[in-house]
C-alpha cells in the first residue's frame, strides 16, 4: 500500500519502490552479517586509490559525518577497517580496508548483486533501458 507523502502518486510510488528495494537488499545482506550502509562504506574504501579521510568518506557516501563515524567505528571493531596516521597532518587519520575488510567487501558485493538481480529479474533489456531513460530525465530536471 502506497503511503501518500507527496502530492504526486508517481513520486510516492518511486519512493516506496526505492524503500522496498533497499529493504529487500538489506535483508539479504543482514543474513551475511552486512548492511547497505556498511557495504557503501566498504565499497568507497575499496574503490579509493589511497586511504580516505573520514570527511571524504562521508561526502562520497552522502551520509552525515556522525553517521559515518558510527559506521567506521563498527567496521573498525570488526577488523574490516583501520585508521592510520595522515602522513602530512599528525592530528588526522586516514581510513583503509584491512585484508579481512577486502574479503568482507567482496562477499557483500556478491550478495548485493544477487539480490538486485533477483529484484529486477522481471525486467528485460528493453525495460531496463526505458527505466534508466525515464530516471535520467527526472534526474536532469532536478539538477
Amino acid at each position: 500500500m502506497t503511503v501518500h507523502g507527496s502530492s504526486d502518486v508517481l513520486v510516492d510510488e518511486l519512493y516506496e519502490t526505492t524503500y522496498q528495494l533497499r529493504q529487500f537488499v538489506e535483508t539479504r545482506l543482514r543474513a551475511h552479517g552486512a548492511s547497505v550502509a556498511r557495504l557503501r562504506a566498504l565499497r568507497m574504501l575499496a574503490r579509493a586509490e589511497q586511504p580516505l579521510r573520514m570527511r571524504d568518506l562521508s561526502e562520497m557516501t552522502g551520509v552525515a559525518a556522525r553517521t559515518t563515524t558510527s559506521i567506521v567505528d563498527s567496521l573498525e571493531r570488526d577488523g574490516l577497517v583501520e585508521r592510520v596516521r595522515h602522513p602530512h597532518d599528525r592530528r588526522a587519520f586516514l581510513l583503509r580496508l584491512t585484508d579481512k575488510g577486502r574479503e568482507c567487501h567482496r562477499e557483500a558485493e556478491e550478495v548485493d548483486g544477487l539480490a538486485l538481480a533477483e529484484a529486477t529479474a522481471e525486467l528485460d533489456t528493453e525495460d531496463r533501458a526505458q527505466l534508466r531513460t525515464l530516471l535520467a530525465r527526472i534526474l536532469k530536471a532536478t539538477t
